[in-house]
């Protein structure tokens, strides 16, 4: 098969679509898997033009993932042309690898570019493909042009695969047939996401031992709420709990909300107990989330919130908003407390009760833990061999 994604680590970004990666490293131990992984020759972040593809190879080994790195060139401001502009640069490497070794399905990640792409391509090359939902489809479908791109690809894919049941709803609302969407979540990577000796960790942490350590991780942009939680810090202050926040991230594509966020800080004389960590690797955040007394997630928008998933999977209770995946990962209160996005109060009395209750935490890394990569990528391989069987069997004779 022949994974399309643009969201794929990069040597100067790590981190940059990690969560695709393990899906198709596990998927490689059961079939033969190739990547295309699009990098753009240059993109505005935070209003600065910026050279991506400078030292990127256009060919590299991750693991048991050979990977392509064509280069592509969007124009900025014309949103509804990217889809046809990915397609065009990546045809090529496409008929490259057709002649080279055939592949049977073309696996596309996101709904837009890479699906609407990927559906003018499997077109030109008479072969099937998927399309997976991870969560940034509801925005880009704001736009009517991008939104008829979106559901063009959905309803011709073989099988529109949905992260959580919101985006299966929202595939089947754009003319999906329902039978053909699935609802596949991510896993975690249990050899870094799990519990670890919490007072040892909370000193090498700097965790001072008589507070009480909430945590929240994820690019600094707006919708990840940590402003939110910030604001927060005062009413549980106020409520006789001696809180600190612990905010481990950095630049997204979406923005940097890192100056705004000191300000608020500053403002709120919040200097002593808020920590703005800044960027950190898998296992430095594992050590985090292991060490802290409360993983709060605050966001408007998700797909299958990872770091709820490797939090839980480290013993720690959560307190997220119900977006995307949020109520099936926190099925009951055993884990965590759910709570409406974009309403502070009940945010913070989510926070409340869930400090004042107590929790096994072994019994909730068992939770997580049990939803490995390896578990997702046994369903992704079965629902393909399905897909690829059922166009065998409809070939005439």
């Amino acid at each position: 098969m022949l994974s399309f994604t643009t969201v794929f680590p990069r040597p100067a970004e790590p981190a940059f679509g990690i969560f695709v990666e393990r899906r198709l490293q596990a998927l490689a131990r059961l079939v033969p898997v190739r990547v295309v992984a699009p990098v753009p020759l240059a993109e505005i972040r935070h209003g600065r033009l910026r050279l991506t593809a400078r030292g990127i190879p256009r060919r590299l080994q991750r693991g048991a993932l050979p990977v392509e790195h064509p280069r592509w060139l969007y124009p900025p401001g014309f949103g509804s042309l990217h889809a046809r502009c990915l397609a065009a640069a990546s045809a090529s490497v496409f008929r490259r690898l057709a002649r080279e070794e055939p592949f049977h399905l073309i696996d596309a990640h996101f709904g837009y570019p890479e699906g609407a792409a990927a559906c003018l391509l499997a077109r030109q090359l008479g072969r099937p493909f998927t399309v997976t939902l991870r969560g940034n489809e509801t925005a880009h479908a704001a736009s009517p042009a991008k939104r008829a791109l979106i559901a063009e690809a959905l309803q011709r894919a073989a099988a529109v695969i949905a992260v959580s049941r919101p985006l299966r709803d929202f595939a089947v609302s754009l003319g999906a047939p329902p039978e053909r969407c699935h609802v596949i979540g991510n896993g975690v990577d249990t050899a870094i996401f799990h519990p670890r000796p919490r007072e040892a960790l909370r000193a090498q942490l700097g965790m001072a031992p008589d507070r009480i350590h909430l945590l929240s991780a994820g690019y600094l942009i707006p919708r990840k709420g940590h402003h939110r939680l910030v604001a927060l810090l005062p009413a549980l202050h106020a409520a006789g709990l001696p809180a600190d926040l612990w905010i481990v991230g950095g630049p997204g594509q979406e923005g940097d909300i890192r100056a705004g966020l000191a300000r608020l800080i500053e403002t709120r004389r919040l200097q002593p107990f808020v920590h703005l960590v800044g960027p950190a690797g898998p296992d430095t955040l594992a050590g985090y989330m292991a060490a802290c007394d409360l993983f709060c997630l605050a966001s408007t928008r998700e797909g299958w919130p990872n770091v709820v998933h490797e939090a839980m999977a480290c013993g720690a209770p959560v307190v997220a908003t119900r977006v995307g995946a949020v109520e099936d990962m926190i099925a009951g209160e055993e884990c965590g407390i759910v709570v409406p996005p974009g309403d502070d109060a009940a945010l913070l009395d989510g926070i409340l009760r869930a400090l004042r209750r107590p929790f096994d935490r072994d019994a909730i890394a068992r939770r997580a833990a049990s939803r490995s990569w390896d578990q997702v990528a046994r369903e992704v391989r079965d629902l393909f061999e399905s897909i690829l069987m059922s166009s065998v069997s409809s070939r005439p004779a």
